[in-house]
């Protein structure tokens, strides 16, 4: 009996040693809370195939802490390619054609596919050629509804794309919680057209969401750093609509959607310039937080590598109206030589939304 019981003892010691250990494991504030993984836009990582790894690393981490984290959707504002149709590659910028970009992208995706919702605002660089010229896009055949399961179950209405197929890129998506009620997380197309904000509107006022906390996402909503609400832009994609018309016609008359996210914007130079939080009242008296984040620039450039893995993890605690904002990198928090820096800590990257 004494040897078994050493063998068992010797196993377990042995099975301790060979276990990895962890280098920068992240944990909720409150055991009881629940969370929501924002992605920035990840064109930076995908047009370089040098860089794509470390978007496979984003999403690699996600999907090792779904339960760690109890993760219910990883939240993404758009830009997946550099460009959505082109085969000529503009060497100065990317090294990809559009087709190799989109088999990244998707691929990188895959990861999470049947372990967690993923949500994605598609951008400008979805649509067009090059630069948003027209409405015609890839990402239906890319992102397919029926490829990831985590879908099935929480999706719970979509509306017609530019082209009138049947697409995730205007979907809304429904989950729950002993804490929060209903949680609805609405996404839309790049400059969604009048259509689209109709349905949005309209699928948030039925009275099976009245209670809910409803979060709006679309692509380009804020400017960097001065977080203004953006009235114009040089696309050509129509009939369009930009960030204040937005604002106007959808989030300010809407009395339950508390929280807008969005990307697009940044420019390079510190970490502000890549990221924008403002907080208005709707017209029901209502705090609607917006944010903004968009980190690709913070890796080198324009040109770097993507954006340094930085992330945001979004924590709902259990009073049901917190969210605890904090911005990690997966790429510094995997080696104990850089963990250090893996952390932001500063006004903009670390803070707390009140959602009453």
């Amino acid at each position: 009996m004494k040897k078994i019981f050493f063998a068992a003892a010797m196993l377990l010691i042995c099975v301790s040693a060979m276990a990895q250990d962890r280098a920068d494991r992240q944990n909720l504030y409150d055991e009881n809370s629940f969370s929501m993984i924002l992605l920035g836009d990840p064109q930076g990582y995908i047009k370089y195939d040098i860089n794509q790894p470390l978007f496979e690393l984003c999403t690699a981490w996600i999907a090792d802490n779904v339960d760690h984290l109890k993760i219910k959707a990883v939240l993404c504002t758009g830009d997946i390619v550099e460009q959505n149709e082109n085969i000529v590659r503009n060497r100065k910028m990317l090294n990809q054609t559009s087709r190799e970009m989109w088999e990244a992208g998707s691929r990188a995706f895959e990861r999470l596919d049947g372990k967690v919702p993923y949500i994605i605002s598609c951008g400008n660089h979805e649509y067009g050629y090059q630069r948003s010229e027209n409405g015609m896009t890839h990402f239906p055949e890319y992102f397919p509804f029926e490829r990831n399961k985590a879908w099935y179950d929480v999706c719970v209405s979509a509306y017609p794309n530019r082209s009138g197929v049947a697409s995730l890129e205007n979907a809304a998506f429904e989950f729950n919680d002993p804490n929060w009620g209903k949680l609805l997380v609405i996404t839309s197309e790049f400059a969604p057209r009048d259509e689209v904000l109709e349905w949005a509107k309209n699928l948030a006022a039925k009275p099976e969401y009245k209670d809910a906390k409803v979060i709006f996402m679309t692509h380009s909503f804020l400017h960097e750093r001065t977080a203004e609400r953006i009235k114009e832009e040089g696309y050509l994609i129509a009939p369009r609509n930009w960030g204040q018309q937005i604002w106007e016609k959808l989030i300010e008359p809407s009395s339950n959607i508390v929280m807008v996210i969005c990307g697009h914007t940044g420019e390079p130079g510190d970490f502000e310039d890549s990221v924008a939080y403002r907080a208005d009242k709707n017209s029901a008296g209502r705090t609607v937080h917006q944010m903004m984040f968009n980190v690709q620039i913070l890796g080198g450039g324009w040109e770097g590598n993507g954006g340094d893995g930085w992330l945001r993890i979004l924590e709902f605690m259990p009073d049901g109206m917190t969210v605890k904002v904090r911005t990690y990198s997966p790429l510094f928090g995997i080696s104990p030589a850089t963990k250090h820096l893996a952390h932001r800590t500063g006004a903009c990257d670390q803070f707390d939304m009140v959602i009453k």
